[in-house]
């Protein structure tokens, strides 16, 4: 099959679906996943599509590891609003003060967490583009931007130039998010390019503060970031499932709810 034949199948199937990965383009189009590959790095050069891990995207979505597809940050920060905002003011009216040294995850959670940080006396430390956007006109924060991967859809910084930089780091506090959290006390991501990043953050940190909506429990999710025991304060609702919030008790945290 020709290139540009190619080209106007996998337009043509990113249109129909908004999303594809390459091991399903390779099928459908009976060639190599190789050859896909180099077909979809040409079009991300060329702006007819967004590469991202394991596919291609025409409207903002995301492949994830389990096939799934990942909403574009805007909508995902839309999700449970005010629930996350609430959750955010509780956090750092409980947990912060004047002076302290603060990582901020990636995530839509720990944005909520930046706008309640506006006007405070902190320096903020983040891989988030979202949150450095939130706070990058705040005189009184003091902003200190990761390096790394640019995440367009999902407004943030990953990889080996972002773990290296937070290992140069020591926080007061981590205020952590995650896409889910099971009955056992395993605390989940989706992304290892993520998880790993997560993990550095809980180890530069002197206290971690897990942020987590009701529908966190159990979420969803294919890589370990941490266990509850690891977290020092987990911040939820009253409604949140209370079994796993109990083990987080039994681990020696912290629990406030809102």
């Amino acid at each position: 099959m020709l290139q540009r034949e190619r080209d106007r199948r996998i337009i043509r199937a990113l249109r129909v679906r908004g999303t594809a990965s390459a091991g399903e383009l390779a099928r459908q189009l009976g060639v190599s996943p190789a050859t896909i590959r180099r077909d979809l790095q040409r079009l991300d050069r060329s702006g007819a599509l967004t590469r991202v891990y394991g596919g291609a995207v025409l409207d903002g979505g995301r492949v994830l590891d389990d096939g799934t597809v990942e909403a574009p940050f805007e909508v995902s920060e839309d999700e449970e609003g005010r629930t996350k905002d609430a959750l955010a003011a509780r956090a750092v009216a409980e947990l912060v003060s004047d002076g302290d040294v603060l990582l901020l995850d990636i995530g839509t959670t720990t944005l909520r967490v930046a706008r309640h940080l506006r006007e405070r006396d902190v320096t903020v430390i983040t891989s988030s583009i979202a949150v450095f956007d939130e706070l990058r006109d705040d005189p009184k924060v003091e902003l200190v931007l990761l390096g790394g991967v640019v995440r367009r859809h999902y407004r943030s910084l990953v990889g080996s130039l972002t773990e290296s930089a937070i290992a140069q780091v020591n926080a007061d506090r981590l205020f952590l998010s995650c896409t889910g959290i099971r009955r056992d006390g395993q605390v989940l991501d989706n992304m290892q390019v993520e998880a790993s990043g997560k993990q550095a953050m809980i180890a530069a940190a002197e206290s971690v503060v897990l942020v987590a909506a009701p529908s966190k429990f159990p979420g969803k999710g294919s890589l370990r970031i941490c266990g509850l025991a690891d977290i020092d304060v987990l911040v939820t609702t009253e409604d949140a499932d209370q079994e796993t919030v109990e083990i987080c008790r039994q681990a020696g945290g912290e629990v406030l709810t809102s």
